[in-house]
């Protein structure tokens, strides 16, 4: 969860997080290497005169210059497409949930469980326990086991949404009309907070995101309660 003035990235608390955190990482390293290396050409260029600013024709310069952004693009976008390649896992999930958005709440419907479907709505300010987060708690969490893989079928009875977990690393769009669909895995137990990040009306910003991610005992004895 993010703290008060944070300057770095949520903890990764999947796979899918870590992943995008490394390849933020290496984007960030090459694009720090290029700009000081654009710098000093130019402060070079602009401070000595060890360099021939007249040249009209330069065959060799310019199949340099022409080469080597493509080898700075191959170079980010190889990573880049291992990422592409790992966010879409294909393995057969071991629960699947299916989120509708509405305004101005979240509704759920475990399809692997029998008659587990609620609606989810932020908790009122007056209502929040002590130490509970503002605007994004919520009377009912969506519960899932952790360390196991959840696909999760997104869509939306009204306007756009969108179901957003960031610690997670995963944001998918809720759109009416359409199911789309993510993969996830927790790697540790705790409580995950998100928002809808797609502006949906005058309470858009009162339509959190809560996820539980419990040890697998503890998700079935919940599956178990009506």
């Amino acid at each position: 969860m993010a703290e008060p003035a944070q300057l770095t990235l949520n903890n990764a608390m999947s796979p899918t997080m870590e992943e995008l955190q490394y390849f933020h990482d290496y984007a960030m390293m090459t694009s720090l290497v290029i700009g000081l290396a654009v710098s000093t050409t130019l402060a070079a260029i602009t401070t000595t005169k060890l360099f021939n600013t007249e040249l009209s024709d330069a065959n060799q310069l310019e199949f340099v210059w022409t080469l080597l952004p493509v080898l700075v693009l191959v170079f980010i976008a190889t990573p880049s497409m291992r990422t592409l390649y790992l966010l879409e896992n294909q393995e057969t999930p071991h629960l699947t949930i299916k989120t509708l958005g509405h305004q101005w709440y979240w509704s759920y419907e475990y399809s692997d469980l029998e008659n587990k479907a609620f609606d989810s709505y932020m908790t009122q300010e007056l209502d929040l326990m002590k130490g509970s987060p503002r605007l994004l708690e919520v009377d009912h969490r969506m519960i899932t086991p952790a360390k196991s893989l959840i696909r999760l079928l997104v869509s939306a009875e009204d306007v756009l949404h969108s179901w957003t977990l960031p610690t997670l690393g995963i944001k998918t769009d809720a759109i009416p009309g359409r199911l789309n669909q993510l993969t996830f895995i927790t790697q540790y137990y705790g409580t995950f907070y998100g928002q809808c990040s797609e502006i949906c009306g005058v309470n858009h910003s009162f339509m959190p995101i809560t996820m539980e991610s419990t040890p697998m005992k503890h998700f079935e004895d919940w599956a178990r309660t009506p």
